[in-house]
């Protein structure tokens, strides 16, 4: 098969220019709707600005356009090769011997390269700026913050209230949260004013309070104590702990690896974040689909047919892979489906039946 450069070129900048048409568009929508949301959120906080509704909108953006990539592609691609059916360009090229293959192809190199993008350079800057907004999202609307975080120093756990804080370091922590290895405790008066430490072998999570064993109490201007156990008042329970990750979205792309091992080594699964960093690599796969499921919808089109029917089969494709995606991607979590296959399957699938129909078009 010889690719004529030219053909190539202005296939392919005839989808790129419909790609940044609709996202520019899909981004304008979504912002639009989120700030109504955000607003929505807003109401009865005073101290909740309408700067601080905009910033809320802004840092949320690239995240959910991430999410809505893939159908951009997808719709831009139906756009571009519904334009070219409909000035008769694609039938001159089909006339002249060109295979479909021939324009298909620098089109599905534009996809792979839009989904390659998106998870090397889009996805940190949507991880940061999700991160932001959670942190002011926690400050203005949930009032809440994170008790949790984890480093290659171990498990970090933070508990208590204006007037007194603790804050927990652990080597490693059991699978089900509930007991801590190789613990040490630091606690504080407000403000930041060091009271005690307390190091034990291990603290076992109970009703309110941790029971540490095998402790030792320290404490400025006091001699060391040993206690085989020792209590410390907590307000921590397991769902709160469990629920304080940092969630895969908040994360790059180039740190999810390493933070997986630093859970695994934690005494954490690293399921969930695994699953997340697999459906990113998967991503370009996902993209070449969409630009073949685009062909077949316009392939076949001639000067008399009308957008609606391409759009209206676009959107019923879009949502029926949308749903079958997020049921998989569910079972993946769910751990009933390893993560690779529940990342991988939906794209390879997608990919393998868009060639099928593709191939039946032009050959069958």
């Amino acid at each position: 098969m010889r690719l004529s450069m030219t053909l190539s070129g202005y296939v392919a900048r005839q989808v790129l220019l419909w790609l940044v048409a609709i996202f520019l568009g899909i981004a304008s929508m979504v912002f639009l709707v989120d700030s109504v949301e955000q607003l929505r959120r807003a109401a009865g906080k005073p101290d909740v600005t309408l700067g601080v509704v905009v910033q809320l909108s802004m840092l949320q953006l690239p995240f959910l356009l991430q999410k809505t990539l893939p159908f951009i592609v997808l719709f831009a691609s139906m756009m571009a090769f519904w334009r070219l059916s409909r000035s008769n360009e694609l039938v001159v090229a089909r006339a002249a011997g060109v295979s479909a293959w021939q324009f298909l192809l620098p089109a599905v190199v534009l996809g792979i390269f839009v989904g390659g993008l998106q998870a090397t350079i889009l996805n940190p800057l949507a991880a940061a700026m999700l991160a932001r907004f959670e942190k002011l999202d926690a400050q203005y609307m949930k009032r809440a913050t994170s008790s949790l975080s984890i480093s290659p120093t171990g498990v970090w756990l933070r508990q208590g209230d204006d007037a007194s804080h603790t804050v927990i370091n652990a080597r490693r922590i059991t699978s089900d949260a509930s007991e801590l290895l190789n613990v040490t405790f630091f606690n504080f008066e407000q403000p930041e004013r060091f009271v005690s430490r307390v190091d034990g072998e291990s603290a076992r999570l109970e009703n309110g309070y941790w029971e540490i064993r095998d402790a030792v109490v320290s404490a400025p201007d006091r001699t060391s104590e040993t206690f085989g156990a020792y209590r410390i008042a907590t307000d921590l329970t397991l769902d709160r702990i469990q629920n304080s990750f940092a969630s895969p979205e908040t994360m790059s792309f180039w740190d999810l690896p390493g933070f997986i091992d630093t859970l695994t080594a934690a005494g954490f699964s690293g399921h969930r974040h695994s699953l997340y960093w697999h459906t990113l690599l998967a991503m370009p796969l996902l993209m070449a689909a969409m630009v073949l499921f685009a062909a077949v919808f316009t392939l076949r089109i001639g000067t008399r047919s009308s957008a609606t029917r391409t759009i209206g089969a676009g959107v019923i494709c879009s949502f029926f892979l949308y749903f079958a995606t997020d049921i998989v991607y569910a079972m993946g979590l769910s751990g009933s489906v390893p993560a690779i296959l529940s990342a991988w399957s939906p794209a390879a699938i997608a990919t393998l039946l868009a060639l099928a129909m593709v191939f039946h078009l032009e050959d069958g």
